[in-house]
């Protein structure tokens, strides 16, 4: 069977959860999870319904019906096929942490996604990649060539029909313009010591300051740099007895993680935005 997600977004009204029911009945769908909630603020309800219909024809018989129903509710609603992953691609610069955690967990089909290729400005994890079976693209970055290198991203998530961009890792700052093509495609991991510890080793930074919670933030990207609609956040807590060094493991320990499971929410069409915020249905 045809595993499908719907997600909606729209103005709350009488009779939508009813509407989306009997839309998906109607071609004999069977829901397996169905997850609501109305932002009191807004006055908008956010919908993630998970089913299963037999074949494709109902499938496109679903989206035909559904247009109607959404028609009339004033819906912004997108349908997602979960028989056919996500293409990803991975950009990493040289910590390689995030990198080594995606790629095992998808070498165990931990995540449903089919990796079409790792870019990077540096050489180091070219033959991590070639060990995968991954195409590797090196694509350096000067002051002098950063349209030329975002251009070549671009081309690539083009001609790779990319679904999903990870910085996992990727020490370059995307621009504007890039950002907002690539807008809810692509997710960024960092540590949460943002904006008080800034530049290089911010982990020995927060040592001194003898720093007592260690956390890292998963969000997708933005124009405003570190500022996107946050997916995933989690937190360790250190005492005297931690070193620099020791905060550094820990802080990489829990970058993977929260980054792995805000990929994995993606891939499962799990968020919906609302403006700045997400809504995550797990």
């Amino acid at each position: 069977m045809k595993i499908v997600v719907l997600k909606v977004s729209c103005n709350d009204k009488l009779g939508i959860v009813s509407a989306v029911s009997q839309s998906i009945a109607s071609v004999g769908g069977l829901i397996d999870e169905c997850g609501q909630f109305v932002d009191k603020q807004s006055k908008l309800l956010f919908m993630r319904v998970c089913f299963r219909v037999d074949d494709g024809m109902k499938f496109a018989q679903f989206k035909d019906k559904f247009s109607e129903v959404a028609e009339h509710y004033e819906m912004a609603w997108d349908l997602f096929d979960m028989t056919v992953k996500p293409r990803v691609l991975i950009m990493v610069s040289q910590l390689g942490h995030c990198l080594n955690d995606l790629l095992y967990r998808n070498s165990i089909d931990q995540l449903p996604m089919e990796l079409v290729g790792i870019v990077s400005n540096h050489e180091t994890f070219r033959r991590r990649a070639e060990h995968e079976g991954v195409p590797f693209y090196y694509s350096p970055v000067t002051p002098d060539n950063k349209r030329e290198q975002e251009a070549f991203l671009l081309d690539l998530v083009e001609e790779k029909n990319v679904d999903l961009v990870i910085l996992a890792r990727y020490m370059q700052i995307l621009t504007d313009e890039l950002s907002n093509r690539l807008s809810g495609r692509v997710i960024n991991i960092h540590h949460s010591f943002l904006p008080s510890f800034k530049g290089a080793k911010p982990y020995h930074q927060a040592h001194k300051r003898g720093v007592k919670l260690i956390g890292a933030t998963a969000h997708y990207v933005t124009a405003d740099l570190d500022e996107g609609p946050i997916i995933e956040q989690d937190v360790r807590r250190v005492d005297h007895s931690a070193d620099a060094d020791t905060m550094v493991a820990i802080g990489r320990d829990t970058e993977s993680q929260v980054l792995a499971r805000a990929v994995k929410l993606h891939l499962e069409q799990r968020i919906l935005l609302n403006h700045d915020r997400t809504i995550i249905f797990a």
